[in-house]
C-alpha cells in the first residue's frame, strides 16, 4: 500500500526542519560522516524496514510529510511503501513501512525519522486503549501543558486524533476535540474546548462567583465548573447547579472533578468509599486488586467512589442531566478500573496518552537490501523474512523492484 497523501489535519515540516543545514546538525554524526564515505566510493540503492520492538498503532504522517519534503528539498525521490495504514495496529517488530532510494541521500535522515514516528505510534496506541476502555465516555485531549515545546505538542495531539479515529471505528465516542487552538484542526475542530482553570477560581473568591463571571463573559458556551478548590466539590457542585437551573436542566452544565490525590473528595474516607461503590459497582472490589487499582476505585483523589458520589449527589438534588467531567492521570489503566466500576463519567479530560515509559517510544530503521541484496546485522533477520514476504506479496522482481527503489 502507498503512503498517505497530506489532507486537512496535517501539520507540514517547517521549510527550516529540512534543510541540509538543519539535517546535518541534528542527524548522529556517524550518519553524517557514513554519507560521506559512501560519497566518495560510489553511492547504492538501499531499503531501510522501520519497525517499532512493541505493539502501537500506526501513525506516520508527521513523519511521511517530513520525509517527502525532504526528498523535494534535495530533488530525489524516496519510494514508500507503508505496510500499516494510518490507524491500524501493528505487531512488535513488525515493519511499519519499507523506505528506499540513494543511500547517500537517505542516510543522514534517519535520526530526525526515527524521531517523528516512535512516540506518535505508542501515544496513538495508548489513546485508543484508553478509549475502547471507556467506550460511552466523550475524551479531551489535554496534553499540551505536559509536552516539550511545540512540536512534540503538534505530535501528541495528532497520535491522540489517530487513536481515536480507530477507537471510533469500533464503536467508542473517543476523543472530541482538545484544549487549545494550536492543534485543534487534528480533530476536526475550529478551536480548542475549555472554561475555567483553578487559577480563576481563586481569582473570584468563591466557585459560584467563578462560574457567574465566566457566564456573563461567554453567556453561550456551555459551561463546565472546577468544583475541588475549596475541598467542597459536593457542596460547591449543587451550589452552582441551583444558580444555574437553565443550563442544568438543558445538559449544558458539568462539574468537573480534578480532587488532589492528597485528600478524599467531600464527605468520603476510605470507608464510605467502599460504601457508594458497594451501593452502584460492588463486583468492582470483590476481587484481587493492587494497590494502584484499589487507590483509583476508593482512594484519594479522583477515585470511581468519588465520581459515583458526585452523581449521587447531583441525581438526589433534582440534577439528573448535569454531566460529570473527571481528570488527573486518566491513563489506560485508571480508564480500565473506571470502566470496571462503571463509573459515570460524560468526559475524561487527560493527556495520559503521553507514552509514561520513553524508552517503548524508540523506532529502529534498519537496511535490509544493498542494491537489491538482501543483508541485514545479525540479529534482525526476522526483518529479512518480513522483506521477503512483501516481495512475494507484491508479485517478483518486477514489483520487487519498487520496493528497492
Amino acid at each position: 500500500m502507498n503512503a498517505p497523501s497530506s489532507r486537512e489535519g496535517t501539520t507540514l515540516p517547517a521549510a527550516s526542519d529540512v534543510t541540509d543545514a538543519v539535517i546535518t546538525a541534528r542527524a548522529d554524526s556517524y550518519f553524517n560522516r557514513t554519507k560521506a564515505v559512501v560519497q566518495r566510493f560510489g553511492d547504492t540503492k538501499v531499503t531501510y524496514a522501520v519497525f517499532l520492538r512493541r505493539p502501537v498503532i500506526s501513525a506516520p504522517r508527521l513523519m511521511l510529510d517530513w520525509l517527502n519534503a525532504v526528498a523535494a528539498s534535495r530533488g530525489t525521490a524516496f519510494q514508500i511503501e507503508v505496510m500499516h495504514e494510518e490507524g491500524q495496529w501493528v505487531g512488535a517488530g513488525d515493519p511499519l513501512l519499507y523506505v528506499s532510494g540513494s543511500f547517500v541521500q537517505l542516510v543522514d535522515l534517519e535520526t530526525m525519522l526515527l524521531q517523528k514516528l516512535g512516540a506518535a505510534c505508542v501515544a496513538a496506541h495508548n489513546a485508543y486503549q484508553m478509549c475502547v476502555e471507556l467506550p460511552q465516555t466523550a475524551f479531551l485531549a489535554m496534553e499540551a501543558r505536559h509536552c516539550a515545546g511545540a512540536e512534540m505538542q503538534d505530535m501528541m495531539a495528532y497520535a491522540a486524533s489517530v487513536g481515536s479515529r480507530a477507537a471510533q471505528a469500533e464503536g467508542a465516542k473517543g476523543f472530541i476535540g482538545n484544549a487549545n487552538d494550536a492543534t485543534a484542526h487534528w480533530f476536526g475542530a475550529p478551536r480548542g474546548y475549555g472554561t475555567m482553570p483553578h487559577a480563576l477560581i481563586g481569582y473570584a473568591g468563591s466557585t459560584v462567583r467563578a462560574a457567574e463571571m465566566f457566564h456573563e463573559t461567554f453567556p453561550d458556551e456551555n459551561l463546565t465548573v472546577l468544583v475541588d478548590y475549596f475541598g467542597r466539590e459536593i457542596s460547591d457542585g449543587l451550589s452552582v447547579a441551583r444558580c444555574f437551573p437553565e443550563l442544568a436542566a438543558a445538559g449544558r452544565l458539568a462539574m468537573r472533578l480534578d480532587t488532589h490525590g492528597g485528600r478524599f473528595l467531600e464527605g468520603l474516607d476510605p470507608a464510605e468509599s467502599y460504601a457508594v461503590l458497594e451501593r452502584h459497582a460492588p463486583q468492582a472490589t470483590r476481587r484481587y486488586r493492587s494497590e494502584t487499582e484499589l487507590r483509583h476505585l476508593t482512594g484519594t483523589g479522583v477515585s470511581a467512589a468519588a465520581i459515583w458520589r458526585m452523581r449521587e449527589a447531583l441525581d438526589e438534588a433534582g440534577f439528573p442531566r448535569v454531566r460529570i467531567v473527571a481528570s488527573s492521570g486518566f491513563g489506560v489503566s485508571k480508564c480500565r478500573v473506571m470502566a470496571e466500576a462503571r463509573a459515570p463519567i460524560d468526559v475524561v479530560g487527560t493527556g495520559s496518552f503521553i507514552p509514561n515509559t520513553w524508552s517503548e517510544t524508540y523506532a529502529t530503521a534498519d537496511i535490509v537490501a544493498y542494491d537489491g541484496v538482501p543483508r541485514v546485522k545479525l540479529g534482525r533477520e526476522f526483518l529479512l523474512k518480513a522483506f521477503s514476504s512483501q516481495v512475494d506479496t507484491l508479485g517478483g522482481s518486477e514489483n520487487a523492484a519498487k520496493i528497492r527503489g
